[in-house]
């Protein structure tokens, strides 16, 4: 049997969102936005610890009420427009561990802006990191069979892929695979700790639900969630469960 790794679930949530003001505790579905990766951490059993950074005192207050830990409010250069999402989570993490004397083996990712999650993508990611030691980070990714371009130092465009030049049919292309480590992310604290979200030896796990490209960043994102979430409601009840 392999070892159980300690982990710690880290979930970041800045007051300060301009594309949708006050954001991170706008209801959806009857709870704050802050609520669900609170809920969705506390369904994992591999999860020790769940903590919430913010720089908010509101959004501290709800987190707490939903059973995360808030260990002190996050310092205001941390919590800027180009703050990025590593250094919160090496701050996080460092943090933590430095004022309890603990050492955490794993650290998972979750946002507040990412709905559409299974508890069983995030148990999932931990236990292929406890069942391989070479692996850095496990995380969900969605599938694409579109073509991207990319402008060069000199401002050329250029293709992502170089077989990206024949266009062939959708069920004959290779997907490529876009980070969706909002909705579920497990790597090494070691990483983390370091500032690094994910490392270079990793595994996905995939997910084609198209509700869970949303990430609700502005009012419309936020509006096309409830869209989705009356579409489940009326069509497909049982995902509904597994989602929220």
């Amino acid at each position: 049997m392999n070892k159980k790794l300690k982990t710690i679930c880290i979930i970041p949530a800045r007051g300060g969102s301009k594309g949708l003001p006050g954001k991170n505790i706008k209801l959806f579905n009857g709870k704050p936005l802050i609520a669900w990766p609170i809920l969705a951490a506390k369904q994992c059993e591999k999860i020790d610890k769940i903590i919430v950074t913010t720089d908010s005192e509101e959004i501290a207050e709800k987190a707490d009420f939903f059973g995360a830990t808030v260990p002190s409010l996050r310092p205001t250069n941390l919590a800027q427009d180009d703050t990025t999402t590593e250094a919160t989570l090496k701050y996080a993490l460092n943090e933590f561990e430095n004022l309890n004397n603990i050492r955490f083996d794993l650290c998972v990712f979750l946002t507040c802006t990412d709905i559409f999650r299974s508890v069983n993508w995030i148990t999932g990611a931990i236990q292929r990191l406890e069942n391989d030691s070479t692996l850095d980070s496990v995380f969900a990714a969605s599938p694409t069979h579109k073509n991207y371009w990319q402008k060069d130092d000199n401002g050329k465009l250029k293709r992502v892929l170089r077989e990206m030049e024949l266009y062939s049919s959708r069920q004959e292309k290779k997907p490529i695979y876009r980070e969706d480590t909002g909705l579920a992310c497990a790597s090494r604290a070691s990483l983390w700790r370091v500032g690094k979200r994910i490392g270079d030896n990793v595994e996905i796990i995939i997910n084609e639900d198209f509700q869970t490209s949303i990430d609700i960043h502005d009012e419309f994102d936020f509006f096309l969630a409830e869209k989705a979430l009356e579409y489940l409601k009326e069509h497909n009840p049982e995902k509904v469960k597994i989602f929220l």
